[in-house]
């Protein structure tokens, strides 16, 4: 058993829309940024404060970017990494972010359909091929979203998907 754990969740609001870099090999990587807003009360007084998080998504996580646009709520579910970078004057930069990818990252669409225009497929959870056969729900290896009902599991898997 791990004696540590780096995961991070938060949910909010997208504050422009996602930058998608495909390679040549066909890889993504998409870039988002997720607003996470506190709320309190002082001095009777509504306060907030806005925590922006930089959310980078990888592999076949970076599909659910397609999907999404600036103001969208969404949940997301991921490790912390520090990247090092050096600016145009060569100074060294760090930089936190949260990476979605591999069977843990999850991103789960939030804003109402009747909101975002989109079609039941902003609905779902970008979650792998966790037990989704090809073709089951339109967009292939995305897992199941509220209110999906039970999913058809195939037996030769030894585990179950997450479902919402």
């Amino acid at each position: 058993m791990a004696d540590t754990l780096n995961q991070w969740s938060g949910i909010g609001h997208l504050g422009r829309d996602p930058e998608v870099r495909t390679f040549g090999d066909g890889g993504k990587i998409a870039n988002i940024s997720l607003g996470c807003t506190d709320t309190w009360q002082k001095d009777g007084q509504e306060q907030k404060r806005t925590f922006w998080a930089k959310v980078v998504l990888k592999g076949n996580r970076a599909n659910v970017a397609d999907h999404l646009k600036k103001g969208d709520r969404v949940f997301v579910q991921g490790r912390l990494e520090e990247r090092k970078w050096q600016d145009q004057s060569g100074n060294d930069r760090y930089s936190t972010e949260v990476v979605v990818d591999g069977f843990s990252g999850r991103v789960q669409f939030l804003t109402p359909k009747s909101e975002s225009g989109q079609s039941q497929q902003g609905q779902r959870t970008q979650s792998g091929d966790r037990g989704q056969k090809d073709g089951q729900q339109s967009g292939g290896s995305w897992g199941g979203g509220y209110n999906s009902g039970p999913q058809d599991l195939d037996d030769e898997i030894p585990f179950s998907p997450c479902v919402d």
